[in-house]
């Protein structure tokens, strides 16, 4: 099986907001990092797939079949961004709920995270901050074997070392367990080290999905001058922003722009890079 997970012209309308087209794949054993700025249709997207809402039209497949199969659900961890547990259970309540609904429910990595987290088994989930409560929902969505996970800001709310922690433990499960993950973020920095595959949402379409290794080494920002602008054909950038001093210029192979134009300065893109000018950038 080469994907995971198939999103093909997906489709969901709402009177204010519209997902229009969406697809992309996601291969099996990879990470992808799904970026866009809050609205954009990330989360819309990742409800549609896990068919917490129905979509208008569309084709999405997982693990070769349709999503609805209980097969796909079994194997399929998932943590969203406004997902919680009540907050009068225990980790050891949520353990044993938790090993009745999933056959591959495996007890012993469930208790082995909460100590490497430092989260006290018998504790009230109120007792909890919200760093430590989002640790738990990640330790539930990795504790039954997941072949696919699907993360909605799984990191927000943690510090630092936290985040790394938990970044650590995503590159071991796909090492260990052969897992693919989608993960929705808006610390781009995280993706840019994790990421295999880097799929780009603004205002309902996808913009781009592509390798990430391969976005950050083609892509670049040409900084010049007006007068340098001015001679620089549109179908050679993508976006173009004006600031005080020069001009920042969004191209999508530095090689061959370094090559057609007598410009020295072109930066290397970071994503936040990338979403600033392909959201507030002009096209000409």
């Amino acid at each position: 099986m080469k994907n995971v997970l198939e999103v093909k012209n997906l489709c969901k309308k709402y009177d204010n907001f519209e997902l229009k087209n969406v697809t992309f794949h996601l291969p099996k054993g990879m990470i992808m990092g799904l970026i866009g700025e809050n609205g954009a249709g990330k989360t819309t997207t990742i409800k549609a797939i896990l068919d917490i809402i129905k979509p208008s039209s569309g084709e999405i497949k997982i693990f070769g079949i349709d999503k609805k199969e209980e097969k796909a659900k079994e194997e399929i961890g998932v943590v969203l961004d406004d997902m919680f547990f009540p907050e009068i259970l225990t980790p050891n309540d949520i353990n044993n709920t938790m090993k009745s609904i999933y056959q591959n429910w495996d007890e012993k990595m469930f208790y082995d995270y909460l100590k490497e987290f430092s989260l006290l088994p018998k504790k009230q989930i109120k007792t909890f901050s919200k760093g430590m409560r989002k640790k738990l929902e990640i330790i539930t969505a990795l504790s039954h074997h997941p072949k696919l996970l699907i993360l909605d800001e799984p990191t927000s709310g943690l510090d630092p070392v936290a985040r790394d922690e938990v970044i650590g433990i995503f590159q071991s499960i796909l090492e260990k367990d052969d897992c693919s993950i989608l993960l929705s973020s808006h610390i781009t920095t995280d993706l840019e080290h994790i990421a295999d595959y880097i799929t780009f949402i603004n205002h309902g379409e996808v913009v781009l999905s592509k390798e990430t290794d391969k976005l950050l080494e083609q892509y670049g920002i040409v900084k010049c001058t007006e007068k340098e602008f001015k001679t620089i054909h549109k179908k050679d950038y993508i976006k173009y922003k004006k600031t005080k001093y020069e001009y920042e210029v969004l191209v999508e192979n530095k090689k061959e722009f370094k090559a057609k134009y007598n410009i020295s300065v072109i930066d290397k893109i970071t994503l936040d890079d990338l979403m600033v000018l392909m959201i507030k950038g002009e096209e000409e």
